[in-house]
């Protein structure tokens, strides 16, 4: 029985043993591991972020040009706008200038009706 006890022992030392190695070469393999895996996700954090920079100095670059564009038809509506008041305004006028003859021809022709009346 003491001859199993120590054999008993000697497999459990052993297994320890093997236990501690594994353990630290799975240790090992894990820091390993994980420096590999920390690089390629540093590696890709930094494309994502040049990519990022690309894409908001496009963005910028587009919406400065948009913006400019914007200026420039705001600027061309509101010359095209005052120039149709303007026209509206000299229509208007003009209008007001055919009416006003129109009722003073109708004022004349009423004296000219009389001389008609008369004349039959």
């Amino acid at each position: 029985m003491s001859e199993t006890l120590v054999s008993e022992n000697q497999s459990a030392n052993s297994t320890e043993n093997s236990k501690e190695e594994l353990e630290s070469e799975t240790k090992q393999f894990n820091k390993d591991e994980i420096m590999k895996v920390l690089e390629i996700v540093e590696r890709d954090s930094m494309a994502i972020a040049e990519s990022y920079t690309s894409l908001f100095s496009s963005l910028r670059l587009a919406l400065s040009q948009v913006t400019s564009s914007s200026v420039d038809h705001m600027q061309c509506f509101s010359d095209a706008a005052g120039r149709i008041q303007e026209s509206a305004l000299d229509a208007a006028t003009r209008g007001n200038r055919y009416i006003n003859s129109c009722l003073r021809l109708n004022e004349q022709m009423k004296g000219a009706e009389n001389l008609a009346m008369q004349l039959y």
